[in-house]
């Protein structure tokens, strides 16, 4: 399947309203000395204002994120208006325990919603250029894409909400919906964002640079 190219101006298309942003903000930092990643200073407030802040920019009205590692100082520091805070006291288990506790709140949302555009806080150069994009390949409940770099598949991620079920399954550790997707091969649909977004994570001291 060749890669998609999906430009920002197709991020309000009718067909794409039921996306809602899922952020997965809930990790402790470990090799950050214990730092949360939601609370590192990104262009003078809490990264995962920015992260979510994307989430809104590229057209997903609906935010739901989910916190762990100092939920409560999150909570407190964050400006975070219209989004729905989802606690995970398992977040310590890895990033697949948190898109468990996430896609089972977006699943009892009563507005209603047919997929997740997944962003993980700690990847500050992606912005709302990708994740519109990403966003705009929704077609229906069964859609699968993800973010492309050169090839790679990274993200955001697109998971229709008839997968729901499988990836909650399948997630574990830090591996998220890495399997679920490897496994699916051509059905997930890969767009093309290395020209809009540097997905870098902030996982170590040096990596700190990347914030502003």
């Amino acid at each position: 399947m060749t890669t998609a190219d999906y430009r920002t101006s197709d991020r309000f298309t009718d067909r794409s309203a039921g996306v809602a942003g899922l952020l997965l903000a809930a990790g402790g930092g470990r090799r950050l000395g214990g730092r949360p990643k939601a609370l590192l200073t990104h262009r003078g407030r809490p990264l995962v204002e920015h992260a979510a802040g994307v989430l809104r920019a590229a057209g997903c009205e609906v935010v739901h994120v989910v916190l762990g590692a100092a939920a409560d100082a999150v909570r407190e520091r964050a400006d975070l208006p219209g989004c729905v805070l989802v606690e995970n006291p398992g977040w310590a288990e890895g990033m697949g325990s948190s898109l468990r506790a996430g896609l089972a709140s977006l699943a009892a949302d009563p507005r209603g919603v047919d997929a997740a555009l997944v962003l993980l806080v700690d990847q500050p150069g992606i912005g709302a250029e990708a994740a519109a994009r990403v966003r705009a390949a929704y077609a229906s409940r069964d859609s699968l894409a993800a973010a492309s770099y050169g090839g790679r598949r990274g993200h955001p991620v697109l998971l229709g909400a008839g997968h729901w079920a499988g990836v909650a399954e399948a997630a574990a550790g830090d591996r998220g919906a890495r399997d679920y997707l490897a496994a699916r091969g051509d059905a997930v649909t890969p767009v093309e964002c290395s020209d809009a977004a540097d997905p870098h994570d902030v996982d170590t001291e040096a990596d700190l640079a990347r914030l502003e």
